[in-house]
């Protein structure tokens, strides 16, 4: 049976580490290609992490490319509170490579070379902002066409937001880029929205079991997760912090939806957009659950999935 070929575009943080590592556990997956942005740290760093887990991983022969290193407009915004300034934790003794392991193809032109040599059989996954997205669509109008599906993690569908009152993350990161992607991107479309992942949380039991393992890959993620960890412990109890109750590795639910169909079990299936104006809404995500935009293409909204997959899939990434 043929491989999953998948192109992933990431942030590097924690999350990120935890999906990719998945990923490439996954016996029936083949990753062409890590594509970095801008997000829960600079650029800079976000290629670093992805070297250091494909170092961890023994897997430094897939290429890394460098992309985005700000939003469409705006000015950066981090996560360096939960992922640390580096987004790995601020871990000191962590394995580096050179930067001479990262390729020197930039990333949107890597995006459009892969899906060009593999029209129709690339699935995306993207768990950070999507300004790489967003500027291989504006090179490239037919790109979307070429890729078999894309899956996000990033928005929300109740308006609640986990970095403003109703702004999540990634969108809120470049609002522009994800306003562009889920209105120019008519391929078969994922997306993994903040609330979904916390409705579907890990109780903290699998958690320490997970880390537990006596595993060069357990040890990896111990360390790198110890400072989310404290943040999380110092969140707990606090109004509108219900992701605390449990473990909730976000881009490992867009990661598992895509290498393994059977993982979703409820969707919503309705046309998207993203508010870029409100002075509280702006990067919320708009679910046009009443057909008023008459949009033509409709996104997959995950609702509900088998936390059981999830669970073991995570465990394989760390053995």
């Amino acid at each position: 049976m043929s491989k999953k070929l998948l192109l992933v575009d990431v942030d590097c943080g924690v999350d990120d580490a935890q999906a990719l590592m998945l990923a490439l556990a996954a016996p029936d997956v083949k990753i062409l290609g890590i594509t970095c942005c801008h997000g829960n740290s600079t650029l800079e760093n976000v290629c670093r992490n992805v070297l250091c887990v494909l170092k961890c991983c023994n897997r430094l022969e897939i290429p890394v490319y460098g992309g985005a290193s700000r939003p469409l407009l705006g000015k950066n915004i981090h996560a360096s509170e939960y992922h640390g300034v580096d987004g790995l934790g601020n871990v000191s003794d962590l394995e580096f490579p050179g930067r001479e392991a990262l390729n020197k193809e930039n990333a949107v032109l890597a995006m459009l070379r892969i899906a060009n040599e593999h029209p129709g059989k690339v699935t995306l996954v993207a768990t950070g902002p999507l300004t790489n997205l967003a500027l291989a669509l504006n090179m490239d109008p037919t790109f979307p066409q070429k890729i078999k599906s894309l899956f996000i993690m990033g928005g929300n569908m109740e308006s609640r937001g986990n970095f403003t009152a109703c702004g999540e993350f990634n969108f809120l990161c470049d609002p522009e880029a994800a306003y562009a992607v889920l209105n120019g991107f008519d391929c078969p479309t994922h997306i993994s929205t903040w609330e979904f992942t916390f409705k579907n949380m890990l109780p903290w039991t699998f958690y320490k079991e997970w880390l537990a393992q006596d595993t060069q890959k357990a040890d990896f993620m111990r360390k790198i997760s110890a400072h989310s960890e404290k943040y999380t412990e110092r969140c707990t109890g606090k109004a509108g912090e219900a992701w605390t109750e449990g473990f909730v590795p976000c881009d490992s639910y867009a990661m598992a939806a895509a290498i393994d169909e059977s993982f979703v079990t409820s969707v919503i299936h309705c046309a998207v957009s993203v508010e870029l104006s409100g002075a509280l809404t702006r990067g919320m995500m708009v679910l046009d659950l009443r057909e008023t935009l008459q949009k033509k293409h409709k996104a997959f909204i995950l609702t509900k999935c088998d936390t059981e997959k999830l669970k073991s899939l995570l465990m394989e990434a760390l053995k």
